[in-house]
């Protein structure tokens, strides 16, 4: 069955514990965390204390998705505040391979993140370390853009090497993605969604996660 992980950029930020606390009301799996610098993506959110402060209200896993340069510097601190999978953008990185290690060495799950204006090369060379691969079907930086079908071949791609490697990491989908397009995302191999607006500003948010959980 696909994962459903709630963005709560696309919550109250007045009421993020409240949001929080929904997001598992509403029968989700994960909370997706959207950090953004400013400079990676011309679009501000929150850091580590917001992590640290989410954690004391909810027992979902945090996956905390970092749109931020040089995320190596951070990594650690976002795994200190209570991150239980830390993802980043391989390009945004002077030393993938030393993050990725310093978040295992956190006892942390690691990933890396293919945008919707890169290559799937990017992360190639290191999906055997990861725990789970993101694929965007939007351009990162801001919430409610429209779902790009065709970033759905970097799926099927992450797909048919996990497969062929006798991999495990999951493979997430993030952007655009809601009831209506969730059956071409399993299709191509998504075992993990993101939903921002589709959850959150649903007049049903249970029916909602619920008709992704496929």
């Amino acid at each position: 069955m696909i994962k459903v992980a709630p963005s709560i950029l696309s919550a109250d930020f007045g009421k993020m514990a409240d949001a929080v606390q929904n997001v598992k009301i509403w029968g989700a799996d994960w909370v997706h965390c959207d950090v953004m610098d400013g400079v990676y993506v011309p679009n501000i959110t929150f850091g580590m204390p917001m992590v640290k402060a989410l954690r004391k209200y909810t027992d979902l896993p945090l996956d905390v998705h970092l749109m931020i340069t040089k995320p190596e510097r951070y990594v650690g601190q976002f795994c200190d505040a209570g991150a239980d999978l830390v993802t980043f953008h391989p390009e945004a990185s002077e030393d993938v391979r030393g993050a990725l290690n310093e978040i295992k060495a956190k006892g942390v799950k690691c990933g890396l993140v293919v945008n919707a204006d890169q290559p799937f090369s990017v992360a190639e060379p290191y999906l055997g370390e990861i725990d789970l691969l993101l694929i965007m079907t939007v351009q990162a930086g801001f919430g409610g853009q429209s779902f790009k079908a065709d970033c759905l071949e970097k799926v099927r791609r992450g797909a048919e090497l996990k497969a062929a490697n006798g991999w495990t990491y999951d493979i997430e989908i993030d952007g655009g993605v809601s009831p209506s397009n969730i059956a071409d995302c399993k299709a191509a191999g998504a075992t993990v969604v993101v939903a921002g607006s589709s959850v959150f500003k649903a007049a049903d948010p249970t029916a909602a996660v619920k008709a992704m959980q496929i």
